[in-house]
């Protein structure tokens, strides 16, 4: 496939016209980023918004990959000697990755299988006789005759007819129109089950102890749990299919005359072909193909959780004091001012082991009215809900004092922040948990300009996120605070090197500059 037909081929499958599709991959292809296509481009792209150029960038990376894998499978198979136009014709027109493997597989380099050993002993002609078809008279045994051979290990005529199934059973299964036969057949009456595996106690995966459903309906937060399940040794998952109606459909591509002598031979090679080869093979696909959904999924979400995180209002022109609540080594407490500048910090223990709630209270009393406080941020991790029924307390003492507000936010991240390379340049003087602290109040003040110092991964946007594709979350939620910033814009003369490297058109090395 070329180039240009590429171009027409994601125009019509995204509805776009074709010129829009050739001048935004030709911007791509430039190294601009989608963003600045989106925003400083739409002159050349006909107004793509940024979800239709990154569909674009999708799809000719996918092509493009499907290309390159063509070549090879074409060089491979020329070298074989086993190159037909009509072969070279299919594998050119092919759009989808898997058929391109199907129509490769009988041309693949193979180990030793039980095909290769029989067709090693000569037994390929009697597996052709089996094939065709076309002997009506005499028994399969005469015909094998021949080919008994004790020095290549063919003893009787029942073995060298076993050898020629088995080379039936590899040639139907390598027929890549009964593997897409099959593999839509499982996946539209195919049942996903599990079952739990000797358990002690009580598991998060009970649910699933006898759990079936259709493979073409099971939603995908169901498939990351079974997965989690499986890889942890408590489930054992299985694709279960009416068996004999699929073989029944291989049947109908391959028996052509019930007449033939040798017809229980290839009904019993295309059963082994099924069991034996095709089945396992096909239902590791479908697995892989529901995870792949299942991942798409979830971090379709994690994205879109990331996106509701970092585009929080900013809480701007306020001093802030954020507490990051713990109990046995205390609540960390840091005031900063309105450009996120630290100011002062301290520890508390209003918590038990030590109970020093009253002087935790007197010491986030005096720092408020110190430093005029209007803001308290309060991390929603451990000991969150008791921090915050004192500082509920301590507003309505103070009301006569200064006006006071308090918000819950999330801490999610601020322990990996707080021992990044970033946050020890920023307060090389400070321990890492008043580090933490500081990122807690900040977050208040500025969600982007302080979310983005840290890992997305990091922030904990999903339940499941360590178990999706962690390349393909990594990338989705580099473009979702990629896109953020560029959305929201920044201050070339506050923003960190952190928030600059975002920006359209700026390196790493540029935003430090």
């Amino acid at each position: 496939m070329t180039e240009p037909e590429m171009f027409r081929l994601i125009a019509e499958e995204l509805n776009l016209k074709t010129i829009q599709v050739s001048n935004t991959i030709e911007l791509l292809d430039d190294g601009n980023t989608v963003p600045f296509i989106a925003r400083y481009r739409k002159e050349v792209t006909g107004s793509l918004d940024e979800n239709q150029i990154r569909a674009i960038e999708d799809r000719i990376q996918y092509l493009r990959a499907l290309e390159a894998r063509k070549e090879t499978i074409l060089k491979s198979i020329e070298e074989q000697g086993k190159l037909t136009p009509e072969l070279a014709a299919k594998i050119k027109a092919v759009t989808k990755l898997q058929e391109l493997e199907d129509l490769y597989l009988p041309y693949k380099p193979k180990k030793r299988t039980r095909a290769t050993v029989a067709k090693e002993k000569g037994l390929e002609p009697l597996a052709e006789m089996i094939l065709k078809q076309e002997i009506v008279t005499g028994s399969p045994e005469e015909y094998a005759q021949p080919f008994v051979d004790p020095e290549k290990d063919v003893a009787d005529a029942e073995q060298a007819l076993q050898g020629a199934r088995d080379i039936v059973a590899e040639t139907v299964s390598d027929d890549a129109e009964i593997r897409k036969i099959i593999r839509e057949m499982t996946f539209k009456t195919g049942l996903l089950q599990s079952e739990a595996k000797k358990v002690e106690g009580r598991t998060p995966y009970e649910m699933y102890y006898e759990f079936s459903e259709p493979v073409n309906k099971i939603r995908p937060h169901r498939i990351l749990a079974i997965n989690r399940g499986e890889a942890e040794g408590v489930l054992k998952v299985s694709i279960e299919v009416d068996e004999q109606r699929l073989v029944a459909a291989i049947e109908k591509n391959y028996l052509r005359n019930e007449r033939s002598i040798f017809t229980d031979h290839l009904k019993a090679a295309i059963k082994d072909a099924y069991h034996r080869l095709i089945a396992p093979s096909i239902q590791r696909e479908v697995r892989n193909a529901l995870t792949e959904q299942a991942d798409q999924h979830a971090i379709g979400i994690f994205a879109e959780n990331l996106k509701n995180l970092l585009l929080q209002p900013p809480v701007r022109d306020k001093i802030i004091m954020g507490i990051d609540p713990g109990y046995r080594t205390g609540c960390k407490v840091a005031v900063i001012d309105r450009t996120g500048k630290y100011l002062e910090g301290a520890t508390i223990y209003p918590h038990p082991p030590q109970n020093k709630y009253l002087e935790a209270k007197s010491i986030v009393r005096a720092l408020a009215n110190k430093y005029q406080v209007d803001v308290i941020a309060i991390g929603n991790g451990t000991a969150s809900r008791e921090t915050e029924q004192m500082v509920a307390e301590l507003i309505k003492e103070m009301k006569d004092e200064r006006p006071l507000a308090y918000i819950i936010v999330n801490e999610a991240g601020a322990s990996v922040y707080s021992a990044s390379k970033i946050a020890q340049q920023e307060f090389p003087d400070l321990e890492a948990s008043m580090r933490g602290n500081i990122s807690i109040a900040r977050r208040l003040q500025d969600p982007l300009a302080e979310l983005v110092k840290i890992d997305p991964k990091s922030i904990g946007v999903g339940l499941y996120q360590h178990d999706v594709n962690q390349r393909s979350l990594a990338k989705a939620l580099h473009q979702v605070v990629e896109s953020a910033v560029n959305m929201v814009g920044v201050n070339l003369n506050t923003a960190s090197a952190s928030l600059l490297r975002y920006v359209s058109g700026l390196t790493s090395r540029t935003a430090e500059a």
